[in-house]
């Protein structure tokens, strides 16, 4: 069981350092090309839309199969929704934070708001995407399946990665836009991907000993990204389409397709 929670934190190592390699990207550039970055929001989107059924609920309605009482459709659809409640929970807590900080100040400072507001909210939906890669690794523990599940898993990794580029680079440089320097700009982008390891590891510890939250688990995650896909990324990439109507539509389609093929021919 060691060289499964060993796995799950390479594997959100791994994810950690693509969120820090996109917040280095302040270091080359001030202000992102808006179409490119609505393309890496976009393809990040696909990803995890793609992700969130071939890698975590098509797996979650095989476990429940396999180890509840309840009808499997039952539980995944118990823990799709319970993930997006979370998230919208979360949601609620930081804006009502930022709001606090709004009537603590006589001239409320708009720009640190915002700043603070994207940093948390990054840092917090990366949460469940690291409990994410730790349950597909905790899968592992199934002998009979286990390169199945390894494939199955580095997918995850692998989905999660690329949409923490983007992220990075998300959080780094606006800091950088509004006046920050380099540094601190690369180094509160990398910090909001710190949390993915310990909730990595958490992910596989449940997953390895406590059998029966499994499928619960996996369709949580899967609740998670979908809300962060549909409710942030898809927003967000669709700034500005009047210019480019398709473009950050094409890179949610060429996401989506990448991370199926990936989890088709690898799991």
């Amino acid at each position: 069981m060691n060289e499964i929670m060993l796995m799950a934190l390479i594997a959100t190592l791994g994810t950690w350092s693509v969120t820090a390699l996109g917040a280095a990207t302040v270091v080359f550039f001030k202000t992102p090309n808006p179409k490119v970055l609505n393309l890496m929001l976009g393809f990040a989107a696909g990803v995890m839309v793609a992700a969130s059924f071939w890698s975590l609920l098509q797996p979650a309605i095989e476990q429940a199969e396999a180890v509840s009482a309840m009808p499997p459709c039952f539980v995944a659809t118990a823990g799709f929704l319970t993930g997006a409640f979370f998230m919208w929970c979360s949601d609620k807590v930081v804006s009502c934070a930022r709001r606090r900080a709004d009537n603590a100040r006589e001239k409320p400072d708009e720009c640190m708001n915002r700043m603070i507001m994207l940093v948390l909210s990054i840092t917090l939906h990366n949460i469940p995407e690291g409990l994410a890669v730790g349950v597909a690794f905790g899968l592992l523990r199934e002998e009979a399946d286990f390169m199945e599940n390894l494939m199955r898993a580095i997918t995850i990794a692998v989905g999660i990665g690329l949409q923490n580029f983007p992220e990075g680079a998300a959080v780094s440089i606006p800091l950088r836009r509004e006046g920050y320097s380099r540094k601190k700009s690369f180094l509160l982008g990398q910090a909001s991907g710190m949390v993915e390891p310990v909730s990595g590891v958490i992910g596989a510890l449940l997953a390895v000993y406590v059998e029966t939250i499994l499928p619960y688990a996996l369709s949580f995650a899967a609740g998670t990204m979908i809300l962060v896909a549909v409710h942030e990324l898809i927003p967000e990439c669709q700034k500005n389409r009047s210019v480019q109507p398709y473009f950050a539509t094409m890179g949610i389609i060429l996401g989506f397709a990448v991370m199926m093929l990936l989890d088709v021919m690898l799991g």
